[in-house]
């Protein structure tokens, strides 16, 4: 299967418009897989993974920016506690609207894990599946070990500059957002253990032997609360992104678990 159909979206919401981008094959089937990015990510950082992820699957795959990231519109306020939670019925119930989406299959790629995890919760009967990768379940100290070193290294001269090549004027925003939220006292008890057993639907949970952000004690987590039958897969010899640093692998095993 090679052929794929790609489409661009705008989509308008309260707080400003989002940008959105489909990949559909040719003979697509089943229900969409719909991407969260990380924390500094957007559609275009995913690169070529979701075309890869279509081919592969035969679903026709989403990718959004978040507001405040990508090609979407500037975020009107700073992030506040329980962002992680509300994305599920902010940007993702607008591409749901937006493309008439009814039964999903949602990834998540690291704080777009938890995110993902909330869009699991809140539209629990429309939810086929849920993928996370090196997501975070819990505020733990190598979280905070790996942010306050990846801030060090955005104060060098020219390092935010790789940033604005992908968020424009918003690049300190997206920086700021990310560090400041999880290093502030407010988000130090913060975990997903209220939303886990809300999930009813099939969980894969996909984490990197040497994810620099976090233990496997997150997909432990999440596997272990979650009310529906679940998956661990501890990637080896792989740090915070699998879908870039073992593709074929990581399509492999979500391949097994659509299956």
């Amino acid at each position: 299967m090679t052929g794929l159909q790609t489409h661009e979206h705008w989509i308008a919401t309260a707080q400003g418009t989002l940008f959105a981008q489909e990949w559909s094959p040719s003979q697509a089937q089943g229900a969409p897989i719909i991407l969260l990015h990380d924390s500094l990510g957007c559609v275009a950082l995913w690169r070529d993974f979701p075309a890869q992820l279509a081919r592969s699957t035969g679903h026709p795959v989403i990718a959004y920016d978040r507001l405040g990231f990508g090609r979407s519109d500037a975020h009107p306020d700073r992030l506040r506690l329980g962002f992680v939670e509300a994305e599920a019925r902010q940007g993702f119930a607008a591409v749901r609207e937006h493309l008439h989406i009814d039964a999903f299959i949602v990834f998540g790629h690291s704080v777009g894990g938890g995110m993902a995890v909330g869009c699991a919760a809140a539209f629990a009967d429309h939810c086929q599946g849920l993928i996370t990768e090196s997501a975070q379940a819990f505020v733990e100290a190598r979280t905070l070990e790996g942010i306050r070193a990846a801030d060090l290294q955005f104060a060098e001269p020219g390092q935010l500059q790789r940033l604005r090549r992908y968020h424009g004027d918003k690049a300190e925003w997206v920086l700021r957002a990310w560090v400041d939220n999880w290093l502030s006292e407010d988000f130090a008890e913060w975990s997903l253990d209220a939303l886990l057993p809300q999930v009813h639907c099939p969980l894969l949970s996909l984490h990197g032997e040497n994810d620099e952000f976090g233990s496997q004690a997150h997909p432990e987590r999440l596997v272990a609360l979650t009310s529906g039958p679940g998956v661990l897969r501890l990637i080896p010899g792989c740090g915070h992104v699998p879908h870039r640093e073992q593709a074929d692998g990581v399509l492999a095993e979500v391949g097994r678990f659509l299956r």
